[in-house]
């Protein structure tokens, strides 16, 4: 189990690099266009943070719970996945709908508090973990 998370955490390493990339590059080429504005470009770019951010972060859940035997902080570890995948992923898909021809995707504007809020529950069950570890020593 554990190998399958390290493997995830791997894969949002990389694709964070990866869009990233593509964001300082290939987008700022539709700032002429207007496609991209420099507001849209740096609402790319926050979720290309908050998904470096939170991976790392997933990836310290996985060091303290090395023995996989903590309940919450595997829930933790699900919750910075779930953030990621709504928060950065709604992002990137928001700031992008006008170079991909979707404008429709503005229905996805909600769903970025919700990841945002999964952020949030995730570092606080960091935060009750460590508490009741300390409780329990």
């Amino acid at each position: 189990m554990i190998s399958r998370k390290y493997a995830i955490i791997g894969i949002l390493g990389a694709t964070a690099v990866a869009i990233g990339a593509y964001g300082a590059h290939g987008l700022k080429s539709y700032l002429e266009s207007g496609l991209m504005t420099p507001d849209l470009l740096n609402g790319f770019d926050t979720g290309v943070k908050y998904q470096m951010y939170h991976t790392l972060a997933m990836f310290l859940v996985l060091l303290l719970n090395k023995d996989n035997n903590n309940k919450l902080l595997r829930f933790s570890f699900n919750l910075f996945l779930g953030g990621i995948i709504l928060f950065s992923g709604s992002l990137y898909f928001l700031t992008t709908r006008y170079v991909l021809g979707m404008e429709g995707l503005k229905f996805l504007g909600p769903i970025t508090p919700i990841g945002g809020l999964l952020f949030i529950a995730a570092w606080l069950l960091l935060v009750i973990a460590a508490v009741k570890s300390k409780s329990n020593s």
